[in-house]
């Protein structure tokens, strides 16, 4: 299993020097979060993401893919009533497409809440299909690209749009295409009816990332979930894909959220395979 850290933790860092750290503490990847990088991906030049990705490869580290897509520049929306503004998310997207590959990067993550929340008047329906019209040429670009686009499912206190991985799967498989799957995330999946070994069991094949994290809002090991059965979860799904650090309250700092998460994850990843079944 490899595991990647999400580069916002470190607030105020350099990304090389986060590279540099995650590599030397046993992190196989990072995570990048554009809107730490520029306003604009298109504000980051050719010469810079080469810079960028050497930088990563002489750390001897992966950059994973990117994440938080839509923060930044402002005016962007997923399933906007307005067709421009649509058109508009479609083309950055494109962008984020050649900007994660030109890194290195493999992963796209689309939570972004903010900028997918059903507008008053429309349907569920309806705003499924402006999503889908908006992410259909970025997915034909990932394809191209060997990028996979992962839209993630969060919690109703998040956003009114796709809650749960089962509604995500559906919605990725109107749009069929090895560049198009979901994340699974430990704390969106906290607030599931399902526990969580069995969402990760019906949810396979159709997830290529994952995000470590509790629902406190916390690293792994910070909180109440118990990551021993989602490891033996993922284990027995042969999974191979990054695991990765998200989190969302910084006040232990980066590197004891650095450390901590990954001895903790190092540790039930390791340990002998519990009886799947709690959260």
């Amino acid at each position: 299993m490899k595991f990647a850290i999400c580069n916002e933790i470190f607030q105020g860092w350099k990304l090389e020097d986060v590279l540099k750290y995650a590599a030397r503490i046993g992190y196989g990847g990072v995570e990048i979060a554009p809107f730490t990088l520029a306003n604009s991906v298109n504000d980051i030049s050719r010469q810079e993401r080469q810079r960028l990705r050497d930088a990563a490869s002489a750390a001897d580290t992966a950059i994973a893919g990117i994440h938080w897509l839509l923060v930044k520049p402002e005016g962007l929306y997923l399933n906007h009533t307005d067709t421009a503004i649509r058109a508009k998310t479609t083309t950055y997207f494109v962008d984020l497409v050649r900007f994660c590959a030109d890194l290195g990067g493999k992963i796209m993550v689309v939570g972004s809440p903010k900028q997918r929340n059903i507008l008053p008047g429309v349907s569920p329906e309806q705003a499924a299909d402006w999503a889908l019209e908006t992410l259909r040429e970025p997915v034909k670009r990932a394809e191209d690209k060997q990028v996979t686009i992962c839209f993630e499912p969060l919690a109703p206190a998040e956003t009114n749009f796709i809650n749960t991985a089962a509604d995500a799967i559906r919605f990725v498989q109107r749009l069929p295409s090895p560049a198009f799957k979901i994340i699974l995330d430990v704390k969106a999946m906290s607030f599931e009816t399902k526990p969580i070994p069995q969402i990760i069991d019906e949810s396979w094949p159709h997830f290529a990332h994952f995000h470590a994290n509790d629902k406190n809002l916390k690293g792994p090991g910070f909180g109440d979930v118990d990551f021993r059965p989602i490891a033996a979860a993922l284990k027995k799904k042969n999974y191979n894909g990054f695991v990765s650090v998200e989190v969302f309250k910084f006040e232990e700092g980066p590197e004891a959220i650095a450390t901590r998460s990954l001895e903790y994850l190092r540790r039930v990843f390791t340990a002998e395979s519990p009886t799947p079944g709690s959260r």
